[in-house]
């Protein structure tokens, strides 16, 4: 997948949530804004430069955050309709709501942690030496912006 497909993608989705917006298809909208959301995580692997986009090592956590928002989205549209003036409560808390919570914060919350937890065992100081090495090798003799020169000016001593 290249770069341009990603953000064309990107795109149409935003486009698609103006447009469920403007006709007031606001169930549609919430899946699109679901999609959204999980697709601008994914384009965060694009910082690879040129190469092409590698969702490789992100298809499990793109795939529990996709399952844990369109499983809270739609809980959220079953047990609740605009106008709604009833609900019925689970712990002190309208289902929907206990829905939206518990699916769209607290779990993808709680498998950013865990992956956080689990990090330095996946990365471990090898890995993470060997990726610095490679970004020093990369930088090597390239002219960077913001980077000061090291040469002696004038009055320095």
């Amino acid at each position: 997948m290249s770069r341009n497909t990603v953000m064309t993608a990107i795109g149409v989705l935003a486009l698609g949530a103006l447009v469920a917006t403007m006709v007031g298809s606001y169930r549609v909208l919430s899946y699109i804004a679901a999609l959204l959301i999980v697709g601008v995580v994914a384009s965060s692997s694009i910082e690879r430069g040129s190469r092409e986009l590698d969702l490789a090592p992100y298809w499990g956590l793109l795939g529990l955050l996709a399952a844990t928002f369109f499983a809270g989205v739609t809980a959220i549209w079953l047990l609740w309709t605009p106008g709604q003036t009833e609900y019925t409560y689970v712990f002190g808390i309208p289902q929907a709501t206990l829905a939206y919570l518990v699916l769209i914060w607290l779990f993808p919350l709680a498998g950013a942690i865990l992956y956080s937890l689990r990090f330095p065992a996946i990365g471990s100081d090898e890995i993470v030496d060997g990726i610095m090495e490679r970004a020093r090798s990369a930088q090597d003799g390239r002219r960077l912006p913001l980077v000061p020169d090291r040469t002696a000016r004038e009055g320095d001593d």
